[in-house]
């Protein structure tokens, strides 16, 4: 056999283990990827595979003495830990008609956007029974509360729960209203959300115009 033989035989023997051995590793990328079930293709009865935070990506606003707003927290309403960085304080609020929620949120210096566009972005989280716009059948009222300038919304429906800003799975829950205020503070503005059962919210409206009165700012 010529040098020339055996160099030829010698480098298509080398092809050839190569070519094996990118087969074995990509069969091993498709058997890892494969051992990886997405949450249709798993047995039933099995738990829900957990899904990524949403929040986790959220930056944590800086709130400091300088900036931070205070207020009086409503008895009966229960504090609860905050379910992300966004809320500053979260309450349950209970009612006779089922609970309802009250959130304070605060986004950082120059963050959350203004108070129109968010209260028309609350109500566009409700639908009306006739299919009317709910942002016609919003109610706002501007007040200054501590000489802080502040917008009051008022909006019934239909409501759409949870998303992207919660975390939660999303719902769809009739019956609902939400009393909102958008609170100008020094840096940017804080938002009171309070969404429930419209007998329990009406039940605690007076409670939550009490707490936005008692909102006062930076010492």
């Amino acid at each position: 056999m010529t040098l020339s033989q055996r160099f030829a035989l010698l480098l298509a023997a080398i092809i050839v283990v190569g070519g094996v051995a990118c087969g074995n590793q990509q069969q091993t990328a498709e058997q890892q990827t494969a051992a990886v079930p997405t949450t249709d293709e798993l047995p039933a009865g099995h738990p829900s595979v957990q899904q990524a935070d949403p929040t986790s990506m959220m930056p944590t606003p800086v709130v400091t003495a300088g900036n931070v707003l205070t207020w009086t927290e409503p008895e009966g309403w229960l504090d609860e830990p905050p379910a992300n960085a966004m809320r500053q304080s979260q309450y349950r609020v209970p009612g006779a008609a089922g609970d309802g929620e009250c959130v304070v949120y605060y986004f950082g210096a120059g963050q959350g956007g203004g108070p129109m566009a968010n209260a028309e972005r609350w109500a566009g989280q409700f639908t009306q029974p006739d299919g009317s716009s709910s942002i016609e059948a919003m109610e706002t009222e501007e007040i200054v509360t501590h000489e802080l300038d502040t917008l009051l919304i008022k909006v019934t429906g239909t409501y759409s729960s949870g998303g992207m800003m919660t975390g939660a799975p999303a719902q769809t829950l009739p019956g609902y209203k939400l009393l909102g205020a958008v609170v100008q503070g020094p840096d940017s503005n804080w938002f009171f959300k309070f969404t429930g059962p419209e007998a329990t919210v009406d039940e605690n409206a007076e409670t939550f115009r009490a707490l936005i009165d008692s909102v006062q700012p930076p010492a």
